[in-house]
Formats: C-alpha cells, sequence, structure tokens
C-alpha cells in the first residue's frame, strides 16, 4: 500500500511558499514593498498634473491607505473600506493621481477572494461615486485653487479601471474556488485509496487466518483426543498444525511485507487457481474430503480474478470445516467466454447458528466479487447443504500467463 503522503494543496506552485511563510503572520514584506511602490511612484507621477504638491498630511493619507493593508487578511472588510475612504480623501484633498490606486485594487482582491465581495463592492462603488461628486461637482470648494471639472473621458477610464479590478478579483475568487474543490477531490480520493487498501489487508489477513486456524483447531481437537490412545495419529495431527501455521505466517508476512514496503513488487506471486490442489489438501488435513471438476475450456484468468476465486473456494471449505456436520465438500469451476464461475456444495446440516451466511467470511466473498463486477450467492440447499455460487467477469487475461491444467477429480 501507498504511504499515505500529506494532500498537496490546491493551486499554482508558486503560491504555496508565499502562503506557509505568511499564513501565521501579517504580510509585513509585501505591503512594506507596495507602500514603497507607492510614495515612490505617487512622487514621480505629480509631475505635470497640476494638482497639489505633495505634503506631510498627503504622505500620512498614503501611509494609512497602504499600512491598513497589513490586516487585508484578518480583517478584510475593515482593510477595503480604510484603503478606499483614506484614497477618497487623498483624492478630494487635491493631491495628484497615482499608484494608490495599485492599494485599493489589492484591498479589494483580498476582500473578494476571502469571501466579503458586498464589502468590497460597496467600498470600491463608494470610492468611484465619491470621485464623481468630487471631480464634477465638489471641486469649486475643494483645492486646488481655480481646478476645473475633470473630463467625462478620465471618469470612462476610471470606470473601466473599477471594472476591471472587480472582473479580476471575481475571477481569482472562482479559481480558488475550483483549487479548493480540487484539493477537497484529491483527499477524498486519498482517503478513498487508503479505505480501500485496509479492506483489502483485512479481507487477505481474514481469509489466511480463518482458513489456517480452523485447520489448526480441528486437527488440535484430534490431537488432543487421540494423545493417549493414538501416539501416532496425534503427530499426525500435530504435524499438519505445524504446516498450517508456518504457511499462515508466510502469508501473513507477505500481506504485512507489502504494507511496510510501499511500491516493492511481492516476493511471491498471489495465489489463484493453480494453487487449489493446496487447498484441497490442507481441508483433507482437517478431515474434509474434497472433489474438484470443472467445465468447459479453460481459459487464462487474470490475477485479481484468480486471487479473488481462490479466496472465494478458501473461505467456503473454511465454513464447511467450521459450521457443517458433513465431512464432504465438492467444489465446481466453469470456464466461459470472460467469465469464471464457482460452485462449492457441502452436503450439510449445519452445526451452528451462523452456518446459513453471516460473519466476515461471506461479507468478503461478496466484496470481491462486487470489486470485479461479479456476483455472489450463499445460502442453504433444500436438502439441507449449503451452497456457495460465485461468478466473476474478467477480460484481457495476462497474455504470459499460461491457462491452468484442468484439475483433476481429487477425493
Amino acid at each position: 500500500m501507498d504511504e499515505l503522503q500529506p494532500p498537496r494543496r490546491g493551486g499554482p506552485p508558486w503560491r504555496s511558499g508565499a502562503r506557509s511563510r505568511t499564513a501565521a503572520g501579517l504580510p509585513w514584506v509585501s505591503t512594506a514593498v507596495l507602500l514603497v511602490f507607492v510614495m515612490v511612484g505617487t512622487g514621480f507621477a505629480e509631475e505635470g498634473q497640476g494638482r497639489r504638491p505633495l505634503g506631510l498630511a498627503a504622505r500620512l493619507l498614503l501611509l494609512v491607505a497602504v499600512g491598513v493593508l497589513l490586516l487585508r487578511r484578518r480583517r478584510p472588510v475593515v482593510a477595503v473600506a480604510t484603503t478606499c475612504a483614506a484614497t477618497l480623501v487623498y483624492l478630494a484633498a487635491g493631491y495628484p493621481y497615482g499608484p494608490v490606486f495599485v492599494a485599493v485594487a489589492v484591498g479589494c482582491f483580498s476582500a473578494i477572494v476571502t469571501g466579503h465581495r458586498e464589502a468590497a463592492w460597496w467600498s470600491l462603488g463608494g470610492l468611484w461615486a465619491g470621485h464623481v461628486l468630487v471631480s464634477h461637482w465638489l471641486y469649486r470648494w475643494l483645492p486646488p485653487d481655480g481646478d476645473r471639472a475633470a473630463p467625462w473621458t478620465q471618469q470612462g477610464f476610471i470606470t473601466a479601471w473599477v471594472v476591471a479590478v472587480v472582473a479580476a478579483a471575481e475571477l481569482l475568487r472562482v479559481r480558488r474556488e475550483q483549487w479548493a474543490a480540487a484539493r477537497a477531490e484529491r483527499e477524498a480520493a486519498e482517503r478513498r485509496r487508503a479505505d480501500e487498501e485496509r479492506l483489502r489487508m483485512a479481507r487477505e489477513l481474514h481469509d489466511v487466518l480463518a482458513h489456517s486456524v480452523s485447520v489448526i483447531n480441528v486437527q488440535a481437537g484430534v490431537g488432543l483426543a487421540l494423545l493417549d490412545s493414538d501416539p501416532e495419529q496425534a503427530r499426525t495431527a500435530l504435524t499438519t498444525i505445524k504446516g498450517a501455521s508456518k504457511e499462515a505466517l508466510d502469508e501473513v508476512r507477505q500481506v504485512l511485507a507489502n504494507l511496510r514496503t510501499p511500491g516493492d513488487a511481492p516476493t511471491s506471486p498471489a495465489p489463484g487457481l493453480d494453487r487449489l490442489p493446496e487447498l484441497v489438501e490442507q481441508a483433507a488435513a482437517a478431515g474434509l474430503t474434497v472433489t474438484v471438476g470443472s467445465e468447459g475450456a479453460p481459459a487464462a484468468v487474470p490475477p485479481g480474478a484468480g486471487l479473488a476465486a481462490f479466496r472465494i473456494v478458501q473461505e467456503a471449505l473454511t465454513n464447511v470445516v467450521r459450521h457443517s456436520g458433513s465431512r464432504t465438500a465438492e467444489v465446481h469451476i466453469g470456464y466461459g467466454s470472460g467469465r469464471l464461475r464457482l460452485r462449492i456444495d457441502d452436503a450439510g446440516p449445519a452445526t451452528g447458528g451462523d452456518a446459513g451466511g453471516s460473519g466476515n467470511g461471506l461479507v468478503g466473498m461478496r466484496e470481491r466479487a462486487a470489486a470485479l463486477g461479479g456476483t455472489i450467492e450463499a445460502g442453504p440447499r433444500p436438502d439441507g447443504g449449503f451452497r456457495v455460487l460465485a461468478e466473476l467477469p474478467f477480460t484481457g487475461p495476462d497474455r504470459d500467463r499460461r491457462p491452468p491444467e484442468p484439475p483433476e477429480e481429487t477425493t
């Protein structure tokens, strides 16, 4: 299973570093750079405008308009409203136009992308309306002396600038929402993959341990019963216990090794129908006689379908050992066009209340079949026995995998 990596954040990669550096505190660096740009740029912009020269009051207004942007992440509404208000006072006082509008744009962007759209619109609209009022009606009573009404072409340019700022901010907001949605989707997909991998591991461990422990339990009972009367048979039972436990430990180690070393190929191939004789031998060691038959031309089965088929047969035989009074079982394999059909029968009767299909074993069977788009039915037969019927579709079998030999009748 792949190691769970920290989810990648949405958005362009160049934003991640800046976000990590400034998210914990105030954006001092960017605000300081903007302040220097506004102060120096306004000094160059005042030449030739015929407006009031920059003085201490003008510099203080510019400082307020830019400095309040330190709060644009924590208090975006306060930041945009104060910036627009300070800029309006600056323009009404007759000071020259200049880069102060960049500060307004930054405040507007910050408010909109953080979800305070109405506050940004009202602040920017108030600045635009106040500028229209000052430049076309109140200019007579405001400095500088002898000022004339601003041309409407200039007002048209400012209107276009306002619309462009709002449109760009809204576009950035939409993009950020898309990045957040994509990030959430990736995180959800990673969680789903992790859950699916955990479920797969749980199924593998359950199937391995349930089958092996059932064999060990039966053989331990036989060994205890015959320990005094038939020591040789008891020795055979203990030998079977040793072999079953060793195989279980090997398979558990393989599953856990895949979990601990992500990306490494398994040290041994996944079990498939070619290992069905091993299941028959293990069942025989537990006192169960298994007959295997097949129908149709054997086809190459992909590893995924082969593993599912092997585990379904394994779990079905384990249930016979644990929950059935019968000591015989029949396994029938049917090969079709892109389809594998399994039937496992025992004559019964059931010896436990959960023999009819409850528990994690049959749940795991159904999950394996469903993962391949197949179906599985499990339930009692009219004659008192129990039947597991699975149908597993598969497509595109591995070309390098040779078809297995048809199973022989085994008793």
